[in-house]
Formats: C-alpha cells, sequence, structure tokens
C-alpha cells in the first residue's frame, strides 16, 4: 500500500475516533464514525484479494447499516425530547434503536454475523485494529448512554454473546475467526457489567487490547494464521512460543495471569448488585472459551516431535523481537499483582 494512502487512513482513523470520544452531540458521535467506516476500508482491502475485497463490502454494507439506524435513534430522540445530548438519550424506541445499532457495530449476538467474516479476509494487523481502536467509539457511545438503556436486554445479549463466543469458536482451525469469537465472548462480559460499573467496563476493554495486541503481534512475528502451521512454528523462535501459549491462557482468564483480573472484577460487581445467578451462567460459559484457548496452548508450544502431524518444520530465524511485543507480552501475563492499583481507578 502506498506509504502516503497508509498515512492518511491511520490519521482518519485517529481523528474519527478522537472526534467520536469527545462530542457530546449526537451529529458529531456520528461524523466520527462514518470517518473511521472508510477509513478502515482501504486498509481491509489492502492485499487486492477477492477475500479481502468480500471483507471490506460486507464490514461497510453492515457499518453502513449501523450508522443509519444510529442517526435515525437520535433523530427520533430529538423529534420527541427536544435533546441532541448523548447522555440525554430518554425515549423509549430511541434506546431500543441506539441498542442495536451499537450491538452492530461491536459485533454483539445476534448481530455478530460479520465479524468472524470480515477478520477472516483481513491481515492480522488490520485484525488487531479491528478487534481493539474500532471498538472504542462504539463502546464510548454504550457508556455515555448507559444510563437509559434497557438492562433486560443488554443482559440477554451479553449472555448469548458469552455463550455463543465459547460455543463458535470450538470447532474453528483459523486463528483469526477463534480471535474473532473470542472478541464476542469478551465483550459480552464488558456489556454485561456497562450499567452497574462503566468504569470496570473500560478496564475490561483496555486489558482485553492489551492481550489482543500482544497476541496478534505475535502471531504476525512467527506468520501463524492456523492451527496447523501453529504446530510447527515452535521451531521458528520458542521463546516467543512459550509467551504466546501464556497470552492465550490470560486472554482465557486463567490466574495467575492478567486476563484473570477483569472477570474476577466483574463477578464480584454482580455477586453486589444480587445477580449471583447471572454470574455463575457466565462464569460457566467463560469455560467453553477456555477449552479453545488450551487447544491453542497445546498446538503452540506441546506438539513436539514425534508427533503425527506431517507439515515441515520451520527454520529458526534469528530475527529480534519487537519491543512493543515484548512489553505487551510480558503485562499480558504480569500485571495481577497490580490489581490494587488498577482498582484504585475504579
Amino acid at each position: 500500500m502506498n506509504p502516503q494512502a497508509k498515512l492518511i487512513s491511520i490519521s482518519s482513523l485517529l481523528l474519527g475516533t478522537t472526534i467520536t470520544i469527545s462530542s457530546s452531540h449526537w451529529m458529531m458521535a456520528w461524523t466520527g464514525l462514518e470517518i473511521n467506516t472508510l477509513a478502515i476500508l482501504p486498509l481491509i482491502s489492502n492485499p487486492h484479494h477477492p477475500r479481502a475485497i468480500e471483507a471490506a463490502t460486507k464490514y461497510f454494507l453492515v457499518q453502513a447499516a449501523a450508522s443509519t439506524l444510529l442517526l435515525f435513534s437520535s433523530t427520533t430522540n430529538a423529534l420527541f425530547t427536544g435533546q441532541w445530548d448523548i447522555t440525554q438519550l430518554t425515549h423509549p424506541t430511541s434506546c431500543l434503536l441506539l441498542t442495536t445499532a451499537i450491538s452492530i457495530k461491536l459485533g454483539l449476538v445476534p448481530f455478530h454475523f460479520w465479524f468472524p467474516e470480515v477478520l477472516q479476509g483481513s491481515s492480522l494487523m488490520t485484525s488487531l485494529l479491528l478487534t481493539t481502536a474500532m471498538k472504542f467509539p462504539p463502546i464510548t457511545l454504550l457508556l455515555m448512554a448507559s444510563p437509559s438503556l434497557n438492562f433486560t436486554l443488554l443482559t440477554t445479549m451479553a449472555i448469548a454473546s458469552a455463550a455463543l463466543g465459547g460455543w463458535m469458536g470450538l470447532n474453528q482451525t483459523q486463528i483469526r475467526k477463534i480471535l474473532a469469537f473470542s472478541s464476542i465472548s469478551h465483550l459480552g462480559w464488558m456489556t454485561i457489567i456497562i450499567i452497574y460499573n462503566p468504569k470496570l467496563t473500560l478496564i475490561t476493554f483496555y486489558l482485553y487490547c492489551m492481550m489482543t495486541a500482544a497476541t496478534l503481534l505475535t502471531l504476525k512475528t512467527t506468520k501463524i494464521l492456523k492451527l496447523s502451521t501453529m504446530m510447527t512454528a515452535w521451531t521458528k523462535i520458542p521463546s516467543l512460543s512459550a509467551t504466546l501459549m501464556l497470552a492465550l491462557l490470560s486472554l482465557a482468564g486463567l490466574p495467575p495471569l492478567t486476563g484473570f483480573l477483569p472477570k474476577w472484577l466483574i463477578i464480584q460487581e454482580l455477586t453486589k448488585q444480587e445477580m449471583t445467578p447471572t454470574a455463575t451462567i457466565i462464569a460457566l460459559l467463560s469455560l467453553l472459551g477456555l477449552f479453545f484457548y488450551l487447544r491453542l496452548a497445546y498446538c503452540a508450544t506441546i506438539t513436539l516431535p514425534p508427533n503425527s502431524s506431517n507439515y515441515m518444520k520451520q527454520w529458526r530465524t534469528n530475527k529480534p523481537v519487537n519491543t512493543l511485543t515484548a512489553t505487551l507480552t510480558t503485562m499480558t501475563i504480569t500485571l495481577l499483582p497490580f490489581s490494587p492499583m488498577i482498582l484504585s481507578m475504579l
């Protein structure tokens, strides 16, 4: 891709995100989301492969539908209440439309269908943007409007997302699709707590972004795209394969890794709000995700020869690991002891 075009796309992404998260007027928030959508399209379709073009088309159509619903929701609210302020969304129809629009943008169940397909058609670095940076503006809007949203609907969608994200990831062999369903599952955890403790949703989102970035950057360094290549990639950079296993287990939420912290805090908060059955259900559903993370971790490090795979072993490389990858991986593994400091932010 032309460096100038890439610079314009990245700058537009930053601009769109900044406009959306800093605005209090619906029209400005909508404008920021539109800039974001248009800026990411060249990055998705960059490889000039039919799969990439298909992914860009799907992404554009879905995001356009979500933006239309968002605009319709804010206009309906302004028509009935005279308010364009994001925090003043009070009309029931507008609240329902907004929940639908943001769910489509994030990929929450039952509007998740586009997300795994788009991620599968994108490169690893574009997948990183789609799973982290592109989720930030919709999460911010959901956060600002959360006091007026329907609690039952959000809880139902959150539990369905956690269930489907875990269930659909079980039979996947493509790493990007597995990470897409992982993202859907994590979004369920963030959504379930957003009404009671919005700051906890943000901390969960930040930690999720950090863990996903560490995983995807590691996969990019080792050039792993599917399970069969993951089984033989340990010969390339053995130390990085070992840390990849820990990063995946951190995403699964196993103690004593960083990923355990948000799940622990969310279950604690749900219990405080006397929602013990909900906390129990979502904790049990996380076991589905744990299974496919364990399978990934097993493929990454434990399938040493002799084994039944007929794939060629890869040559060991002396390529140095990126400093950013090393830093993110370390944080993904070791942040749990800092939980008192993180808790002080709540």
